[in-house]
């Protein structure tokens, strides 16, 4: 087994775990695969195609790119790989470019107002071509990255739901590739040659706060090697009653934690369903 082989194939192991686990797709589902032209959207188009084609459970696919209307862009290359793959798929157009540059400073950063335009852009496609589930391509270092910023940041213990469903209740979001590391998804995209198409809007902004807290991961993870294995662990190993949630003990109607919960060294299990690293509660 090569090295593309081997990737594949563990790839292939947690999207079909991460799916399992959370029930993302079934019986019949269209699902909606939102093809950025970044690594992780062509990653998570292939893995689910190839899981797609093995499964029991029958399901459809239908790769859908929004053309923002970046200066210099050219889907050309991305429609190719669809067209040459025999993929169903869409291209739609819609000028959010010219919106976010109109109303964000230059000053400051344009995610916000960006992800929201193509958010619900999205959302009305998947409801017009029918499809019951929204695939995006966050993977393990998007969900701890939202983790440290809203630690951080905003006060909240949150990280990204593996689904979740829409506000007015029209549309339910998966993230098939949450078990996935980056590193893996970088190499295997290298490997699978993917036309890559470059973010010309927030992609080269330096002031991302995310940019900073990815560096801070890496440094984190130079320091303690299985760091970002072990916090991907945790946020599937929570353990309430040591948080200071009051609202989450009433709703749960969570016992007060003994001395022995707060001595007793456990084994956190990772979301692979692997043993990982031991865990001792501060006491």
């Amino acid at each position: 087994m090569d090295e593309r082989e081997r990737l594949e194939r563990d790839l292939s192991r947690n999207v079909g775990r991460c799916i399992g686990d959370f029930e993302l797709i079934g019986e019949g589902d269209r699902v909606m695969v939102c093809l950025s032209g970044g690594k992780d959207s062509y990653a998570m188009m292939h893995l689910l195609d190839a899981l797609r084609r093995r499964s029991p459970v029958r399901f459809e696919l239908l790769a859908v790119h929004l053309d923002q209307g970046h200066p210099g862009y050219d889907g050309t290359p991305l429609e190719g790989w669809l067209r040459e793959r025999g993929f169903d798929y869409r291209i739609v157009r819609e000028d959010t470019y010219s919106i976010v540059k109109e109303k964000v400073p230059e000053e400051s950063t344009y995610c916000s107002l960006c992800s929201r335009l193509r958010r619900g852009i999205l959302y009305n496609v998947a409801q017009d071509l029918g499809c019951t589930k929204i695939a995006l391509g966050h993977h393990r270092d998007d969900a701890l990255e939202t983790l440290m910023l809203n630690l951080m940041f905003t006060g909240s213990l949150k990280a990204m739901p593996p689904k979740l469903v829409s506000d007015d209740q029209r549309n339910t979001v998966i993230r098939p590739l949450l078990y996935c590391a980056e590193p893996s998804i970088a190499r295997f995209a290298e490997l699978e040659r993917f036309p890559i198409l470059p973010c010309d809007l927030c992609g080269s902004q330096d002031n991302l706060m995310r940019k900073q807290v990815k560096r801070m991961l890496a440094e984190m993870e130079a320091h303690a090697p299985k760091a970002k294995e072990s916090m991907l662990a945790a946020i599937g190993n929570v353990r309430a009653t040591h948080l200071l949630d009051r609202e989450l003990y009433a709703k749960l109607g969570l016992a007060v934690a003994s001395d022995g919960d707060e001595k007793t060294p456990r084994t956190a299990i990772g979301m692979d369903g692997a043993r990982r690293l031991p865990i001792i509660d501060a006491g």
